[in-house]
C-alpha cells in the first residue's frame, strides 16, 4: 500500500468520526461560516505582490522533521508581513502534524487568503473549512473521481469559496470543471514522494485557458519562481524551504526580497 492511500484511508476513518462528534449542522453555526471568503485568485494575480502562497507545516511522510515545534503565532504574522500573496496551512494531523486548530489560529493573525491543505473527498469537510476561516480548499485530482471533483468544486463554490484544483498529470485535467479558478501542478509524485520542477513546465500547455495557474512544491530558489513566471505561472506553493528554517517568515521575506531584485 503506498502512502498516498495510506492517508487517505486514515482521512475516511477520522471524518467518520468526525461527523459523528460535531454534525454539519453545528458547523454552519459558527461565527466564521457566515464570513464572506477572501479572493484567493486575486490576491494571487495582484502585480502589487509576490505571487507567493507560503506554507505552514510540520512534517510530512518524506520528512518527518521539517520543523515539528512550530506555532503559527510565531510564523503566520512574518509570512504576512514578507509579502506573501496568499497562506496554506495543514491540516492533516497523522501525516503533517496539523490540526484544525492551527487554520483557526491563522485566520485571527492575517488578512490574507488561507488555503486549506488537506486530502477533501466529502462535502462535509469543506463546510468544516468553511467554519474554520478557510477561503479556498484544496482538491486532489489524484484521490477523486470526475464525479467526485465536480461535486465538491459545486459545494465550495456554493459557499462562495475558491478551489484550488491540484494535479500531478496533464490526464488528470479531466477531472478540472470551468467552476474552478486555479489550477495547481504538483512537482511532487504523490505515490513516491519525488519532486521535480519540470513537472510544471511539462504540463503548463495543458493547463485550461484563464485559470489562476500554480505551481507547487520543490521550489527553493528565487530564479526557479522567475522562471517559472516567465513560462506562465502565477503562484507559487512554498512550504518546506521556509519551515525548515529557524525563522520562516524571515526566510519567506528574504525569498521575496531577492525574486524582486532579480528581475530587471
Amino acid at each position: 500500500m503506498d502512502i498516498l492511500t495510506k492517508i487517505v484511508n486514515r482521512k475516511k476513518e477520522e471524518i467518520a468520526i468526525r461527523k459523528r462528534l460535531v454534525p454539519e449542522g453545528k458547523l454552519t453555526n459558527l461565527p466564521r461560516f457566515g464570513s464572506p471568503a477572501k479572493p484567493f485568485s486575486s490576491f494571487i494575480r495582484d502585480p502589487l505582490l509576490s505571487g507567493i502562497i507560503a506554507e505552514f507545516k510540520r512534517k510530512s511522510p518524506s520528512r518527518p522533521d521539517i520543523n515539528p515545534e512550530a506555532k503559527v503565532r510565531g510564523v503566520i504574522p512574518g509570512y504576512t508581513l514578507a509579502g506573501a500573496s496568499a497562506l496554506s496551512v495543514l491540516t492533516d494531523v497523522d501525516f503533517f502534524g496539523g490540526s484544525d486548530d492551527d487554520l483557526a489560529e491563522a485566520r485571527t493573525l492575517t488578512h490574507l487568503p488561507l488555503l486549506r491543505k488537506d486530502f477533501i473527498f466529502d462535502p462535509y469537510q469543506i463546510v468544516e473549512a468553511k467554519s474554520l476561516g478557510a477561503d479556498v480548499i484544496l482538491l486532489i485530482a489524484e484521490i477523486l473521481t470526475k464525479a467526485e471533483a465536480d461535486m465538491l468544486s459545486r459545494t465550495a463554490t456554493e459557499l462562495g469559496m475558491e478551489v484550488l484544483l491540484e494535479i500531478h498529470s496533464a490526464d488528470q485535467l479531466t477531472k478540472y470543471h470551468e467552476r474552478i479558478r486555479n489550477v495547481g501542478v504538483n512537482n511532487r509524485n504523490l505515490t513516491n514522494f519525488v519532486t521535480d520542477v519540470r513537472f510544471s513546465m511539462e504540463i503548463l500547455p495543458f493547463l485550461p485557458e484563464g485559470v489562476t495557474r500554480i505551481s507547487e512544491s520543490g521550489i527553493d530558489r528565487p530564479e526557479t519562481v522567475i522562471l517559472l513566471r516567465d513560462l506562465g505561472f502565477e503562484g507559487f506553493l512554498i512550504g518546506e524551504n521556509f519551515m525548515k528554517t529557524a525563522n520562516p517568515g524571515m526566510a519567506c521575506r528574504d525569498f521575496i526580497q531577492n525574486i524582486k531584485s532579480t528581475i530587471p
